[in-house]
């Protein structure tokens, strides 16, 4: 199923072992992984992390959910497997999958669907347009990455601070100096709301902030560097090795820029220009949960996010990414000296695009 601007096999939670390592061992075959070469020939994946990722749907385990789901990110070139965060935009397509698969009751023109995602511990409420019995996937809605419109889909990730850490900013600041072997420090924000992020200003790694995914790609000293700064971001926030969380973001004020489909993106048209790092690679469009967290980060005083925004923004944040521009609406409020994140609300679309059986070798 395409969630968003990427894509993931979805599985029945029965369907799989359920010791970890054959289920593990049966995703990366599934998906294609490892691949040295990058391309994941020899399975369904994309050979980029937006395109290499599994989605686990099941009965719910708390009264509160309709179903349950676990997000996997699969490593392109690695045997790995990581449960360490969530996908936002993959959550889009798993209310569709509940309706579809009949785990719960199709109601019309929209379907309420209470998702409970087993990585974060955190609950996420997706509203689902509904024809006919079945997710909808027609609609005028256009999402900026996908081609074409699509039917909107609207997901309020409530209490989304702390879902990796427990706390909203790991440090209890909203601004570090990240110390890197070799280099200069860099200011930060360490935020972990939807999935835990550090945010540097383009300006202090040597960016514009509207620079393409090929270019930052195709630099390999800035991908060393931020990298560096990445991996020294988790130790301040206490998490532990993994490729996956936290990304690391680079922010930059406004921008005129072209989209990766050739359209000009006018500086009047956002409220500040991010690219975010996943998996090494730099995201053709923006992971959902990092933008998510990046629209409570605006919402944080003194936060390098805020600082390119210019201050606080009126209503949503207008966020510019190398497909186009998106908007994310962020509740966020200061309560006894502390920050919290109440609510963060997406619009997306998402499509099934094939069912059926997925092979893999006999030995896994």
């Amino acid at each position: 199923m395409r969630g968003g601007t990427s894509r993931a096999l979805f599985f029945h939670a029965a369907d799989l072992p359920k010791e970890p390592g054959a289920r593990d061992r049966i995703l990366l075959a599934a998906l294609g992984s490892p691949d040295p070469y990058g391309r994941q020939l020899d399975g369904l994946g994309g050979g980029i992390s937006s395109l290499s990722k599994a989605m686990i749907v099941g009965p719910p385990t708390t009264p509160e959910a309709d179903v349950d789901y676990t997000f996997a990110q699969v490593s392109v070139s690695e045997s790995l497997v990581d449960y360490t965060g969530n996908c936002g935009n993959c959550t889009t397509a798993v209310g569709p999958f509940a309706i579809d698969e009949r785990l719960i009751a199709a109601v019309e023109p929209e379907t309420t669907v209470r998702l409970y995602n087993t990585n974060t511990r955190k609950l996420v409420v997706a509203r689902v347009p509904v024809v006919d019995g079945e997710a909808a996937v027609a609609g005028d809605f256009e999402l900026p990455g996908v081609p074409g419109t699509g039917a909107r889909i609207a997901l309020d990730f409530l209490d989304p601070g702390g879902a990796v850490t427990g706390v909203l900013l790991p440090t209890g600041r909203p601004r570090d100096v990240i110390e890197v072997t070799g280099d200069r420090p860099v200011e930060a924000s360490l935020v972990d709301a939807t999935n835990p992020l550090v945010f540097v200003s383009a300006k202090d790694v040597g960016l514009l902030g509207s620079e393409s995914p090929e270019a930052m790609d195709g630099d390999p000293a800035l991908v060393a560097r931020l990298e560096a700064i990445r991996v020294a971001g988790a130790r301040l926030m206490g998490i532990g090795p993994s490729p996956a969380l936290p990304k690391v973001a680079v922010v930059a004020p406004p921008a005129a820029f072209s989209a990766l489909d050739g359209r000009f993106v006018q500086a009047s048209a956002m409220d500040l220009t991010a690219r975010v790092i996943s998996m090494g690679r730099c995201h053709r469009a923006f992971a959902l949960t990092a933008a998510m967290c990046l629209a409570v980060a605006a919402r944080i005083d003194g936060s390098v996010v805020q600082e390119a925004v210019g201050g606080l923004p009126p209503t949503d944040v207008r966020l510019a990414h190398p497909s186009g521009v998106l908007p994310i609406n962020a509740a966020v409020e200061l309560k006894d000296k502390q920050w919290r994140a109440r609510r963060v609300t997406v619009y997306r679309t998402a499509r099934r695009l094939m069912e059926g059986f997925v092979r893999v070798p006999s030995g896994v």
